[in-house]
C-alpha cells in the first residue's frame, strides 16, 4: 500500500480509505511480530529523528519499529544541530533528504513540521506538534479495532483540554464515522476549523459538562491538562475536579467502556490510578500500539 501523501502531519492528508487500511495493516504487523513472521522490509533504510521536545513513546517505538523492520535511525536533538546555530528549516530538510529516506520531527511549533516537509524530498512524519499528534490516533484506532471489533457507530468521550492529541482524535473519528464528544472548559476546546471540516463527515459534539460527553460512551480518552508548550503552570488547576476522569465518571460511561490515554499520565489530575490502572485501562496495549501503527505507517510512505 502506498499512500496518495508524501507526508502525515495532521491525520487529514490520508483519505477514508488509507486510513481504514492502515489500522487492519498495523494489526497484520503486530500479529507477525508476536508469531515471529516479521520481514525485513526497510532493510538499508534510514530513518531521521528530530527531537526538540522529551520523548518516550515516540522515541522507542520508532527505533524499535525501524529496527524489527531491519533499517537504523539517526536520533538528532535540534539544540545540538546545525538549525540551534541559526540553519534555515529548508536547509536542514534539503541535506537530511541527501541522507536518509524518511524523517520524524518532535518539535513545539507546527510551523516548523510543515516547513520541514515543504522543503523535504523524502516523506516528513509529525511525532508530535503543538497543533497535531497523528501517529498518536493511529495507535487509538487499532486499539479501539482489536478492542471493540469495528470503528463505525462507536462512541469517544474526551475529557479535559482540546489539544493536539485531540485534534487529530477529531480527524480520525472523520474518517472512521466515529462519533465524538468532548468536554473541555470554556476557552479549552478543541481547533474550530478541525472541528467544523470534521463535523461534515461524523458527530462531533462540544460540552462543558464531562457527565454529558461520557453518556453513551464506548471510549472514554483524557490527557494531560497541561501540556509540554503550557506556560500557565496552574492551568490544572481550571480542570480540576470536574474533569477528572475517575471511576464515578466511568460509571457514567457504557458498562462495557473503555479507557484510554496517550501518556505520560498525572495521576490524581486528569485521571485517577483506580482508572488507568483498573479492568477497563487499555492504555498499555494502546501504549504498545503506537510501535505497530508507526511500522505500517513508514512502510506505507516508502510504498512498502
Amino acid at each position: 500500500m502506498k499512500l496518495e501523501t508524501k507526508d502525515l502531519l495532521t491525520v487529514d492528508e490520508i483519505s477514508d480509505k488509507e486510513f481504514l487500511e492502515l489500522i487492519d495493516h498495523s494489526i497484520k504487523l503486530k500479529e507477525e511480530n508476536k508469531t515471529g513472521k516479521g520481514k525485513p522490509l526497510l532493510e538499508n533504510k534510514t530513518l531521521a529523528m528530530l527531537f526538540e521536545k522529551p520523548s518516550t513513546r515516540t522515541r522507542v517505538s520508532f527505533e524499535t519499529g525501524m529496527l524489527q523492520l531491519g533499517g537504523h535511525t539517526v536520533n538528532l536533538s535540534l539544540n545540538e544541530m546545525q538549525h540551534s546555530r541559526g540553519e534555515s528549516v529548508a536547509d536542514t530538510a534539503k541535506t537530511l533528504s541527501g541522507y536518509v529516506d524518511a524523517i520524524v520531527a518532535r518539535v513545539y511549533e507546527h510551523s516548523f513540521i510543515e516547513d520541514l516537509a515543504k522543503h523535504s524530498t523524502v516523506p516528513v512524519i509529525n511525532g508530535l506538534s503543538n497543533s497535531y499528534h497523528p501517529c498518536q490516533t493511529l495507535a487509538d484506532f487499532m486499539t479501539i479495532k482489536e478492542h471493540k471489533k469495528k470503528l463505525k457507530d462507536l462512541k469517544i468521550a474526551w475529557i479535559g483540554d482540546g489539544n493536539n492529541v485531540c485534534n487529530s482524535l477529531i480527524f480520525g473519528c472523520s474518517k472512521t464515522q466515529t462519533a465524538i464528544a468532548i468536554a473541555t472548559p470554556k476557552g479549552f476546546e478543541p481547533d474550530s476549523e478541525v472541528v467544523e471540516k470534521s463535523s461534515k463527515h461524523t458527530s462531533v459534539d462540544l460540552t462543558i459538562d464531562p457527565e454529558s460527553a461520557v453518556k453513551d460512551a464506548d471510549i472514554v480518552m483524557t490527557d494531560t491538562f497541561t501540556s509540554i508548550h503550557t506556560s500557565d503552570l496552574k492551568q490544572a488547576e481550571k480542570f480540576l475536579p470536574a474533569f477528572q476522569v475517575n471511576d464515578s465518571l466511568m460509571e457514567k460511561a457504557k458498562n462495557d467502556a473503555i479507557f484510554m490515554h496517550c501518556l505520560p499520565a498525572k495521576r490524581e489530575q486528569e485521571v485517577t490510578s483506580s482508572v488507568i490502572d483498573g479492568p477497563q485501562s487499555v492504555v498499555w496495549d494502546e501504549a504498545e500500539n503506537r510501535l505497530h501503527s508507526q511500522k505500517a505507517l513508514l512502510l506505507s510512505l516508502l510504498g512498502i
